[in-house]
């Protein structure tokens, strides 16, 4: 029931994911509405999805903490509860991101060795995509965080993006390790001793560069990261897309350019990396945009069921007691 266009986006995505996929999903949410979103799909799209009641929802307007204790019917809660009882392996959610970050807590609980849950969502670079965490679990951290927030994205790398030696960067306001705030100075001496290959500090500029397979920051300027980019991605295909069309000989131009302009979306398109993954909870949960698409609610799906299959939690658990010996 979240996203803004919820339950037929959710629907469509579930649909095409349960196509490709040897899975079964669970469509949680208002079973009227739900059902509703089904109709046009058939008997046929029905194969692989069944429909867990949930009548409540937690509105993008609600304090998350405030509306799970007063909606115990929730769809966000009664999803998580499904994973807990292992009825489901793992949980995507478009809705709310604080609702779905504290049902996937209260329900999963965290790992051992893990104090914080972080969101790791992957990004496009010069070279091939890579990690950054935490984009929105967090407002503050201490440097403790950020190191586990670097053992866990190196673990995400290796699964997700195939890096076999992840390398792990710390976004900062200069390479040296004297630069940043006391935050980033602690965070780096603690990363470098590590069993991680970190690389040390990562500027702004640099993010996209592929220097890094994980970024590591707190989730208010990961947050801020992701949406500025978001933002810079829209305009820059504006933008270019009315300087194609703008003249005559552009617009020749812009026929000739149209494949490198569909790769060029491709490549930056977050529907493309599905959602965000909440590492640290003891439980596979991706939290994805309000605003995605059918496309993206189905490689988040896709994105799930690869955790699911490959001993992801056990992989993170084994890290993290690794980092701290």
């Amino acid at each position: 029931m979240g996203g803004d266009h919820a339950p037929d986006t959710i629907v469509d995505g579930a649909i095409a994911a349960a196509r490709h996929l040897d899975a079964q999903i669970l469509l949680v949410g208002a079973s009227d509405r739900v059902e509703a979103a089904l109709v046009p799909h058939g008997r046929a799209g029905r194969r692989g999805v069944r429909v867990v009641d949930a009548p409540d929802v937690v509105e993008m307007s609600d304090a998350p903490a405030a509306a799970l204790r007063r909606k115990p019917h929730a769809s966000i809660r009664v999803a998580a509860e499904c994973v807990s009882r292992g009825d489901a392996m793992a949980l995507v959610s478009a809705g709310h991101t604080g609702a779905s970050v504290m049902a996937a807590y209260s329900a999963f609980g965290m790992l051992a060795g893990v104090d914080r849950p972080a969101l790791a969502t992957t990004i496009p670079t010069r070279r091939r995509p890579a990690v950054l965490l935490d984009v929105g679990a967090n407002a503050e951290c201490r440097p403790r965080h950020l190191l586990q927030f670097g053992v866990m994205g190196a673990v995400y790398a290796r699964v997700a993006l195939g890096a076999e030696r992840p390398r792990i960067g710390l976004l900062s306001i200069g390479e040296e390790a004297n630069k940043g705030n006391e935050l980033t100075r602690e965070a780096h001496r603690l990363l470098k001793s590590a069993p991680i290959d970190f690389i040390g500090n990562v500027e702004g500029r640099e993010i996209y560069s592929g220097v890094a397979d994980v970024i590591v920051c707190d989730g208010f300027t990961g947050n801020i990261v992701l949406k500025t980019s978001e933002g810079l991605v829209e305009t820059v295909e504006s933008l270019l897309g009315e300087e194609l069309q703008g003249t005559f000989s552009s617009q020749v131009g812009s026929l000739l350019s149209r494949r490198a302009f569909r790769r060029f979306r491709r490549r930056v398109d977050y529907s493309e990396y599905g959602g965000a993954l909440l590492l640290g909870v003891a439980g596979l949960a991706i939290v994805c945009h309000g605003r995605s698409s059918a496309k993206a609610v189905r490689n988040a799906i896709a994105m799930a069921y690869r955790f699911a299959t490959s001993d992801f939690i056990g992989r993170v658990e084994r890290e993290i007691a690794r980092s701290e010996r």
